[in-house]
């Protein structure tokens, strides 16, 4: 009776553990200004095809001889690829210009709405619900 009592009080403790972490493993885009946009032009420094966000990192000018790095989300490698990526649509050196939601907070951030390829090509990412965030710029 008491195995049973522990054995019973383990695995209530595991299941809360596991429900709790697959929450916590979710996140939203909220931290994302879906009122505006900005655009960024310049370099890559770093495309990261990993789950469960993809990250484009670029380097702009930022007035005369300064430079502003960005890191910059995107939606999963999954969602992604259907709409024609891969882990080798960019590549660091790439010159890019990027159509992004910036974070509220101000940091040199955002989510990627569209970006154009070196060649000219334009890229979407797939963000869900794309039709709530205004590309003002």
């Amino acid at each position: 009776m008491k195995y049973e009592r522990r054995l019973s009080l383990a695995l209530l403790s595991c299941a809360a553990a596991m429900s709790t972490a697959s929450a916590g493993a979710h996140h939203s885009f909220a931290m994302f200004d879906n009122t505006r946009s900005i655009t960024i032009h310049g370099s890559v420094t770093g495309f990261q095809w990993t789950n469960p966000h993809v990250y484009l990192d670029v380097d702009a000018e930022d007035g005369p001889g300064k430079t502003k790095h960005y890191t910059l989300e995107m939606t999963s490698p999954n969602m992604m690829s259907r709409g024609g990526w891969s882990s080798r649509t960019v590549k660091p050196g790439d010159i890019v210009s990027v159509i992004v939601s910036p974070l509220k907070d101000g940091q040199a951030g955002g989510l990627v709405l569209v970006l154009t390829l070196p060649n000219g090509k334009k890229m979407l990412p797939g963000v869900p619900n794309a039709d709530r965030y205004k590309i003002t710029s």
